[in-house]
């Protein structure tokens, strides 16, 4: 796709100005608060399975946060698009880079996990062949949550 958009790794960014370039611009990301879902390990320890998605005129458009566990399954664990620019491909893009890292590194199925009213979520993980799960007081007492999970095929 010729867009001017490119993936860059974390790996090969600053991972401290790349969470603050972030965070300054949350709300452009995120309908709701989701300024804890981006601790710092995400971005140095596992900053390999992350990448910033990138306009041509190097403005942040997207993003993608996850990793890859020793039994083979890959946790996204973050993926945002700012807000004009969904709906273009870039969430797909973020999605099949790190499908493809994760099936080079062993990985058989991505999960994620969402809260049950974040239906753009959910129909975005549907859409890329996601089976849901209702996890009861997964993230604690009366904190539902819908795991979403979808096999990678072997590459």
């Amino acid at each position: 796709m010729n867009d001017g958009i490119r993936l860059v790794p974390f790996t090969e960014l600053s991972a401290t100005v790349a969470r603050g370039r972030l965070f300054a611009a949350h709300d452009r990301f995120h309908p709701t608060d989701a300024r804890e879902l981006h601790d710092p390990v995400w971005f140095h320890q596992f900053g390999g399975f992350g990448a910033l998605a990138m306009s041509a005129d190097g403005e942040d458009v997207g993003y993608l946060l996850g990793a890859v566990t020793v039994d083979r399954l890959a946790y996204l664990h973050l993926l945002a698009v700012r807000e004009d620019r969904r709906r273009t491909g870039i969430g797909r893009r973020l999605s099949d880079w790190f499908d493809e890292l994760a099936r080079s590194v062993g990985a058989r199925a991505v999960q994620a996990v969402v809260r049950p009213d974040d239906a753009a979520a959910s129909a975005f993980a549907a859409a890329l062949g996601a089976s849901p799960h209702l996890s009861v007081d997964h993230a604690g007492p009366g904190q539902d949550r819908i795991v979403l999970t979808r096999s990678l095929p072997a590459g």
